[in-house]
C-alpha cells in the first residue's frame, strides 16, 4: 500500500513538524545508546584485561606450571585476555562505523528538514495573503453595492420632490454604481486569483513539500535500521573468536587430571623413608637398678637402642630454614649393617646447640656442687653462644639473599625474607637475654667456689689440682682456682681457655657416622672416644677425641662403657 503526505496529509503541517522533530530526537539518543555502550565494552574489556593480569601465575612460582589444574587455570587467563581484545574491537567499531557516522547524520537531517519546513512555512504565508487580499476586495465590493444602492434611492427620491436638486442626486449614484462596479471586477480578479493559488498550493506545492519531507522521514529510519544491523555484524564478527577462546577454556578444563596431579604431589613431597615402627617402652626404672649393675645395664640399654626405630625424621629441604623453625632434631637410625669405612644412608642432623631447657638444666645445678654448677653453667653458656653465632650466621645469609633478590627480582621475591629476618631477629634477642643471665649465674658461681676455697684453705687443707679421689670425686687446686677467676671477666671473648668438661666412661663406635654438620663429631667404625655428657633423652651422646676434638654423636651408633672408678682418669686414644 503506497501512500502520500502530500495527499493524505495536506492539513496537518504542525503535526508532521512535532513528528519529524520526534524523529531526530530519536536519532540522536539511539547514537548516544551506541556511544555508551561502546564505552561499557571497552571498560568490561579494561576490567577483564586486569583481571587476567592480576590473576595470571608468577614466574617465581614453579608449582604453577606443575599441575594441571594450573596449566588450565593459566590457559583461561589467557583466553579472557584475547576476549578483552575482542570486546575492545568491538567497540572500535561502534564508535567509529555507527556512532560518528548517526551523529553526523543527525545534523545533515536537521538541516533538510529545517529547509522543507521553510518552504512550507512560505507556501502557507503566500496561500493566506491571497486569502486576505480576496476577503479585502470582497469586502470593498459589498461596501461600495450598498453605497450605491442607497444612492441611487436617494435620486429617485430627489426625482419626485425637486427637479431641480435631481440631477446632482443622479449624478452621485452614478458614481457609486461605477464604484461598485469597478469593486466587483477587483473581487472577481482576487476570487480568481486565490482559486488558483489555492490549486496550486493544495495540488502542487503542498504535494511537492510533503514529499520530501516524507522521503527524509524514510530515510532517517532507513539510517536507524541500518546502525542497528550495523552493531550486530559487528558483535557477530567477534564471535567466532569469542567461540574458538570458549572451545580452549573447555579444552582446558577436559585437560585437569586429579590422578596425574596427586602423583606430582608425590614425586614432589616424598621424602623415600618408611613409616616410623611402633614405639617401645622406656623403662625408667633401670636408673634403681644402676648401684647393682651399672656396666650392665648401659650394655642393655645401649643394646635397646641400636636396635630400636626411631621416629621419623621430617627433614626440610632448606637447611637454614629447618635449623632456624625446628632446633631440635632426632638423631638419624643406626644402618641396617655395618660396613666398615662407609657412611650412613640416612641424612645427618645436627645435634641441638641447647639440648635440654633452661630450667632442668638449673635444677641439675642446685643439686650439685660448686664446682660441677660451674662447669655446667660454662657448658651450658657455651651452647648459647653457640647458637648465638650460627644464628648470626644465618641472619648475614639472609641479608645477603635479599640482596640478591632486590638486584634480580626473577630469582624470588624479598618481601618474602622479611618474616624470616624477623624471626632471627627475635632469636638473636632471646640468646643474648639467655648470655646475661648465663653470666650473671656463673658470676655467682664463681665467687661461692672463691669463698668455699677460702674456708677449706683457713681449715687447713691442701689441694692437689685435677687430683682423683679413691671414690671418684674431685679436688681443687687453689691456684688453678685462682686463675679461672682472674679469666671469668674474659669468658664472654675466648672460650678456646675453658676447662674441658671430664669424661665420665668410653664408648666404642658400632658404624662409621659422617658428621657434616657444626656440633657434630665424625668417627669410623671401632673407634674409642671418652664420654664427655651421657644421652638426655633425646638420642645424642656428647664425646671427645685427643683432647682437642668433641661433639655429639648418635647414641644408637655407640657402645657406652660408664666406670666411676675412672672418671677423669682416662687415657685418650
Amino acid at each position: 500500500m503506497s501512500c502520500s503526505w502530500g495527499t493524505e496529509l495536506w492539513d496537518q503541517f504542525d503535526n508532521l513538524e512535532k513528528h519529524t522533530s520526534w524523529g531526530i530526537d530519536f536519532l540522536e539518543r539511539y547514537s548516544k545508546f551506541i556511544k555508551e555502550r561502546a564505552d561499557i565494552e571497552l571498560s568490561y574489556a579494561k576490567q577483564i584485561r586486569s583481571l587476567s593480569k592480576k590473576y595470571h601465575p608468577k614466574r617465581s612460582r614453579e608449582d604453577e606450571s606443575r599441575y594441571t589444574w594450573c596449566l588450565a587455570f593459566a590457559a583461561t587467563l589467557q583466553q579472557l585476555n584475547e576476549l578483552a581484545v575482542q570486546r575492545e574491537e568491538l567497540a572500535e567499531n561502534l564508535n567509529t562505523q555507527i556512532a560518528c557516522e548517526l551523529t553526523r547524520y543527525t545534523q545533515e537531517v536537521k538541516t533538510e528538514r529545517k529547509t522543507h519546513f521553510q518552504d512550507g512555512r512560505r507556501a502557507q504565508q503566500h496561500i493566506e495573503s491571497s486569502w486576505k487580499q480576496l476577503e479585502s476586495s470582497k469586502r470593498r465590493f459589498e461596501r461600495d453595492c450598498k453605497e450605491a444602492e442607497r444612492a441611487q434611492q436617494v435620486s429617485d427620491r430627489i426625482d419626485l420632490d425637486n427637479k431641480t436638486d435631481g440631477e446632482k442626486a443622479r449624478q452621485t449614484a452614478q458614481q457609486k454604481k461605477q464604484a461598485a462596479e469597478e469593486s466587483r471586477k477587483e473581487y472577481v480578479t482576487s476570487l480568481n486569483q486565490f482559486n488558483q493559488d489555492q490549486h496550486q498550493h493544495y495540488h502542487t506545492l503542498v504535494p511537492v513539500i510533503y514529499q520530501r519531507i516524507q522521503d527524509m522521514e524514510e530515510r532517517r529510519i532507513e539510517r536507524i535500521c541500518e546502525a542497528m544491523r550495523s552493531s550486530a555484524e559487528a558483535e557477530r564478527k567477534v564471535l567466532p573468536v569469542v567461540s574458538r577462546c570458549l572451545d580452549v577454556m573447555m579444552d582446558a578444563s577436559e585437560g585437569i587430571q586429579p590422578r596425574m596431579d596427586t602423583q606430582q604431589v608425590v614425586e614432589v613431597y616424598k621424602s623415600g623413608f618408611d613409616p616410623p615402627g611402633d614405639v617401645e617402652f622406656e623403662d625408667y626404672s633401670a636408673t634403681m637398678r644402676r648401684s647393682i649393675s651399672e656396666s650392665s645395664y648401659l650394655d642393655n640399654r645401649t643394646e635397646g637402642r641400636r636396635h630400636s626405630r626411631k621416629l621419623w625424621p621430617f627433614i626440610r629441604k632448606n637447611k637454614l630454614l629447618t635449623l632456624l623453625s625446628s632446633p631440635r632434631q632426632p638423631p638419624p637410625p643406626p644402618p641396617t649393617s655395618p660396613s666398615p669405612g662407609g657412611v650412613a644412608n640416612s641424612p645427618q642432623s645436627p645435634p641441638p646447640a641447647s639440648r635440654e631447657p633452661i630450667t632442668q638444666r638449673l635444677n641439675e645445678l642446685m643439686s650439685s656442687g660448686s664446682r660441677t654448677r660451674k662447669q655446667c653453667l660454662r657448658s651450658l653458656k657455651r651452647g648459647v653462644t653457640n647458637r648465638y653465632v650460627f644464628v648470626c650466621f644465618v641472619r648475614d645469609a639472609l641479608l645477603k639473599m635479599r640482596e640478591v633478590y632486590e638486584r634480580s627480582p626473577q630469582m624470588g621475591d624479598a618481601g618474602s625474607l622479611e618474616p624470616r629476618l624477623d624471626e632471627v631477629k627475635q632469636s638473636l634477642q632471646r640468646l643474648d637475654e639467655e648470655l646475661r643471665r648465663n653470666q650473671a649465674w656463673l658470676s655467682e658461681a664463681d665467687s661461692r667456689l672463691s669463698d668455699h676455697s677460702s674456708r677449706r684453705q683457713s681449715g687447713g687443707c691442701g689441694l692437689n689440682s685435677q687430683a682423683m679421689t679413691p671414690d671418684g670425686s674431685y679436688t681443687e687446686d687453689h691456684s688453678a682456682e685462682l686463675h679461672f677467676k682472674s679469666r671469668s671477666s674474659e669468658f664472654d671473648d675466648d672460650f678456646d681457655d675453658e676447662e674441658p668438661l671430664p669424661s665420665i666412661g668410653t664408648c666404642k663406635s658400632l658404624y662409621p657416622f659422617q658428621g657434616q654438620n657444626e656440633g657434630t663429631l665424625s668417627m669410623v667404625e671401632g673407634e674409642l672416644l671418652s664420654v664427655v655428657e651421657e644421652d638426655k633423652g633425646d638420642g645424642w651422646t656428647r664425646v671427645r677425641r685427643n683432647l682437642e676434638e668433641e661433639g655429639y654423636v648418635p647414641t644408637s651408633y655407640i657402645k657406652v662403657f660408664l666406670d666411676a672408678s675412672a672418671k677423669g682418669a682416662m687415657t685418650y686414644i
